[in-house]
């Protein structure tokens, strides 16, 4: 769900902004309503040769985890160009070979877009240029280790594993997915 046009920013955080506007109800009685908005997310899945790339990723403020990469994207950037600067600073890959996987909403009180990507023929052009508080280690994983390791309890991007949850009651869905990794 989107911040309505009539909301009002009540509050300007680092990450999240909150707005309120004023709601009519059905009784014909109003009241205020509220919601959070925040910059949009990118997460990449870099594909190399054969191979998945995964992040073990620290931060200061949580322990080690498995997850894709990305992050947030800055003022005026559009997905795809927040993808690749994401990919380049946390992996030193760059790719000329996107392909859109998904793209949501948070929903409820959040206004948060999201959009996962697959890279494919990845690069090595660079080294990481992580931020100060990152550290990330890359390893390559097969296909069957992927899927094996987004089902962990410790793997952070729950909407790629709800996603290939769904697919994997259709094994037809799972070899449609390999095949946009690997075609």
């Amino acid at each position: 769900m989107k911040v309505p046009p009539q909301a009002k920013k009540v509050f300007t955080g680092e990450i999240f902004d909150v707005y309120q506007w004023e709601q009519e109800m059905f009784d014909g009685s109003k009241a205020i309503f509220e919601m959070v908005k925040r910059p949009g997310t990118i997460q990449i899945v870099p594909v190399l040769g054969e191979k998945i790339l995964l992040s073990f990723e620290e931060q200061p403020h949580y322990a080690e985890r498995i997850g894709l990469f990305g992050g947030r994207m800055e003022e005026g950037e559009e997905p795809l160009e927040a993808a690749k600067r994401e990919l380049l600073e946390e992996t030193g890959l760059e790719s000329q070979d996107w392909v859109l996987i998904k793209e949501f909403q948070a929903g409820g009180k959040i206004d948060w877009p999201s959009y996962y990507y697959i890279a494919k023929n990845c690069r090595k052009v660079a080294e990481q240029n992580l931020d100060p508080g990152e550290r990330i280690e890359i390893r390559e994983v097969s296909f069957d280790n992927f899927i094996d390791t987004i089902f962990q309890d410790d793997f952070s991007d729950k909407v790629l594993v709800n996603e290939l949850f769904l697919k994997q009651k259709d094994q037809g869905k799972i070899n449609e997915f390999k095949e946009k990794l690997f075609r």
